[in-house]
């Protein structure tokens, strides 16, 4: 009874899978390796498919496989570069209709419209000039909208 090597299978049914495959098996599986050239008679000339003597190249090509012709799925790629919303409207192609448009506006009380108002309680107009702020498009935030599908595009934030 022998004891099986580092590199030797053990003898009997084995539950185990069996090994892959080696580099080279799967490689000479793609890339069939080319016959070797045979020698002439007394020439030293490599004897061609026609019989006639050419010399022996000074290295060999293996073929590439081409992907079968009606297994290719060409899909195209758009990439749009990223829009800076700012506060005037923007055209654009929408992502969400994927039509050319030019954005809708609408103007929200950000950070700079409180900071505003706060700044000018502070200064003493409590009396309701402090929300003079919030009527002035130029403190405020502003959101681009799709006219077509109405979907936000993007928020431009003045602060």
């Amino acid at each position: 009874m022998s004891v099986p090597g580092p590199y030797q299978a053990a003898a009997g049914p084995s539950s185990a899978p069996s090994a892959p495959p080696s580099y080279e098996e799967t490689v000479n599986s793609y890339y069939p390796t080319p016959p070797a050239p045979m020698p002439g008679p007394a020439t030293g000339l490599v004897t061609g498919p026609d019989g006639k003597g050419v010399n022996p190249p000074s290295y060999y090509t293996q073929p590439v496989p081409v992907p079968n012709a009606n297994a290719i799925a060409v899909q195209t790629v758009y990439v749009q570069q990223p829009v800076s919303f700012f506060d005037r409207p923007v055209q654009m192609c929408c992502p969400s209709c994927s039509k050319m448009i030019v954005t809708q506006l609408s103007y929200n009380a950000g950070a700079l419209t409180w900071l505003s108002c706060g700044s000018l309680c502070l200064l003493g107009c409590i009396a309701g000039c402090c929300f003079i702020p919030f009527c002035v498009d130029a403190l405020q935030d502003v959101d681009h909208y799709c006219p077509n599908c109405k979907a936000l595009l993007g928020t431009y934030k003045r602060l």
